[in-house]
């Protein structure tokens, strides 16, 4: 049974969401795509839902949210040291506050995008040139042989 939600909180969440729209808040996928917020909070809920049954990653992140070094890494699945790497050669842009790297997350999820993009274009290039070479015609048996 659903559970209805009191009008002065609910009149609060559509104030919210109304704000979120004003100020061209997006939804940006996995992919680095961006799409603007859907109309209503429920058409909202419902994507946020069906993509989390999806078995899909949800972040709910202000645009000018910062993270630290140990917390960027930690998002991109690289040890710190690897990440200060990156930082260092320009690969994502940071910032410094007093002694200490500081990274957007925007920053962060537009380079996990191009990352992740480069990545499936190479395996892609790999599967065709298998493929062409016949190497998918192989058995176990044949693949020992040569």
């Amino acid at each position: 049974m659903p559970e209805v939600v009191a009008k002065p909180e609910g009149k609060r969440i559509l104030d919210l969401y109304r704000r979120l729209r004003q100020s061209r808040a997006r939804l940006v996928g996995r992919d680095g795509r961006a799409r603007t917020l859907p109309a209503s909070p429920d058409k909202f809920l419902a994507k946020l839902i069906a993509d989390l049954s999806k078995g899909k990653s949800v972040a709910i992140v202000q645009n000018d949210a910062q993270v630290t070094t140990v917390e960027a890494a930690r998002m991109l699945g690289v040890s710190r040291q690897f990440l200060v790497k990156l930082l260092d050669r320009g690969d994502i842009p940071h910032h410094m506050v007093g002694t200490h790297r500081r990274v957007y997350v925007r920053n962060l999820l537009e380079f996990r995008a191009k990352r992740d993009s480069d990545r499936r274009k190479i395996l892609d290039e790999l599967t065709r040139a298998e493929a062409a070479d016949g190497l998918y015609d192989l058995g176990p048996a044949d693949d020992r042989a040569g």
